[in-house]
């Protein structure tokens, strides 16, 4: 295992399952089990799957000028996140390009938590506080569970009153087997599900109960990289898998507008001042290419870094493939020239293991209209 400097305290449990627990944001990783990940996928689609996300950054914003600063670094409105509720936003730099993603939590008057990946996030906060009232509070002893899939509420329902009535994007304050956590009705599926925040201490108690008695409904542990199957069908982007990090443009530095990744949405309607805000909006209509999806022929997910051509020259490189055994599709998330961002063209695909036709198909695959997450009852 790669040298880590965060630590989860559910690794024992993880290593027991079959991971090796590989490095992703500096915290040893489940990221594969000994089981068929395919098994993991059915079962957040049609039952619950329990996943450890602790790996994600938690930073707490405390004080008489932390809304000033989360206003300034991200692109939401946070005049209108009030105390459990919370947001999906992005953060840009200066040329109005994209450094990160995130939740933005509002836990009471003057308390915010920001939960991220590993982009910049916790530096951007940090250099944007300097000289102001506020404290920033990276939190690494909270851990982040994710129960995800349709079961998740019913499996809850009867140990924590009101999460049936808890919203999307919504959070509560509350307790779970006698132990403090905070429940956000949040995650990275597509599907209704919940993230649970707790102490590091009460995690192995947590983690434990809802995988013994959570059996009987077909709940499993689930690795972290079955989320790449499920934000395929979702149009979930990952930092910096789907990003010109990854795939740079010849003779440019990295960076990738909100128009470009279909993120603009996180912009509030009419929301100026935020960091690269002027150039942001300038960069409407300049457009290098589009994410979208491709829907392959054939039974073989593709791989990252796949060519996909048409026309007799490449127009554009798979970021994420995977192939479900619940609709029989290979699909993928991409990088896609404009004019080819469109459903139904034509593509070919030129990878390592598949090669063969394919279509342009818009995003997302699955629950377009997302009922699921936003259930109610």
């Amino acid at each position: 295992m790669t040298l880590t400097w965060r630590h989860s305290v559910l690794a024992d449990r993880h290593r027991a399952l079959g991971s090796k627990l590989e490095d992703w944001s500096g915290m040893g990783t489940a990221w594969t089990y000994a089981k068929d990940m395919s098994e993991e996928h059915v079962a957040i689609r049609t039952r619950a799957g329990l996943m450890d996300v602790s790996g994600l950054k938690k930073v707490h914003l405390v004080g008489p000028h932390a809304a000033a600063i989360l206003h300034q670094a991200t692109t939401r409105d946070i005049t209108k996140i009030y105390p459990g509720k919370s947001a999906y936003a992005c953060m840009l730099n200066e040329a109005g390009h994209f450094t990160e993603d995130c939740i933005i939590y509002r836990t009471g008057p003057n308390a915010w938590m920001v939960v991220h990946g590993s982009g910049s996030g916790h530096e951007e906060l940090t250099r944007a506080a300097l000289g102001r009232n506020v404290a920033v509070l990276f939190d690494d002893d909270l851990h982040d569970l994710s129960l995800q899939g349709p079961l998740a509420v019913d499996y809850l329902a009867d140990k924590v009153p009101g999460i049936r009535d808890l919203r999307y994007f919504h959070h509560m304050q509350t307790t779970l087997f006698g132990r403090p956590v905070m429940i956000s009705r949040t995650g990275y599926t597509g599907e209704r599900g919940y993230e649970i925040f707790c102490k590091g201490e009460d995690a192995p108690l947590i983690w434990d109960t809802i995988v013994s008695e959570g059996a009987a409904l077909g709940i499993i542990p689930c690795c972290f990289t079955v989320l790449d199957m499920l934000r395929v069908e979702s149009y979930l982007l990952f930092y910096p898998y789907d990003n010109s990090q990854m795939y740079p443009f010849p003779d440019e530095p990295p960076g990738d507008s909100l128009w470009e990744l279909g993120l603009d949405f996180t912009v509030s309607p009419g929301k100026t001042g935020f960091r690269g805000a002027e150039q942001h909006y300038k960069l409407k209509g300049k457009e290098r290419f589009k994410i979208f999806g491709v829907l392959v022929e054939g039974d073989q997910p593709t791989d990252a870094g796949d060519a996909l051509y048409a026309d007799g020259r490449q127009v554009g490189v798979v970021t994420c493939g995977m192939y479900s055994s619940l609709t029989n599709r290979s699909m993928a998330i991409a990088r896609l020239d404009v004019p080819y961002a469109v459903q139904g063209k034509p593509l070919e695909v030129r990878g390592k293991t598949v090669n063969g036709p394919a279509i342009a198909h818009t995003l997302p695959f699955d629950d377009p209209k997302k009922a699921k997450r936003t259930a109610v009852g």
